[in-house]
């Protein structure tokens, strides 16, 4: 098994404001996808729906594992991409002096395809579109994302 594996940083703002990012769906329509339905609770499954010139490329279904306030935010994929299926995304949030902290891992690739390289592209840009909106209360989500190349 095989991991993407991130770590970013948001100065003068606070593990919470982090973590309502991450785990409500305004939070996360703010930053990964305006095309977000479903309740971030433990045991719900969030459908994320990604568009491109508007037509439909994916919808990804995240069963919600774990939600610990203001420290860590737990996803299985249950349905997408036949890559992501069964993997696992995680979100741990700390603080570390001004900076609250995000590891980022999406963890348990079966092996490291060519698609794998493309996501973990991906996953910094929106990750770093999570920075922006916790950081400037604007982030980048699709459809208006970096776009990185033709994947779909």
């Amino acid at each position: 098994m095989v991991d993407i594996l991130h770590r970013i940083g948001v100065q003068g703002r606070t593990p919470h404001d982090v973590y309502t990012a991450l785990a409500t769906r305004d939070g996360l329509a703010g930053w990964w996808t305006e095309k977000t339905k479903g309740e971030s609770a433990i045991g719900e499954v969030i459908v994320f729906t990604f568009d491109e010139d508007g037509v439909e490329i994916g919808t990804i279904g995240m069963l919600v594992r774990e939600l610990v306030p203001d420290q860590l935010v737990k996803w299985e994929v249950v349905d997408g991409p036949a890559e992501w299926i069964g993997t696992t995304v995680t979100f741990e949030i700390r603080q570390d002096g001004d900076y609250t902290i995000v590891l980022f891992a999406h963890a348990g690739w079966a092996e490291p395809v060519e698609f794998m390289h493309h996501c973990s592209t991906k996953w910094a840009t929106f990750l770093l579109s999570l920075r922006s909106l916790v950081g400037t209360g604007t982030g980048l989500p699709a459809p208006h994302d970096v776009k990185i190349s033709n994947w779909h």
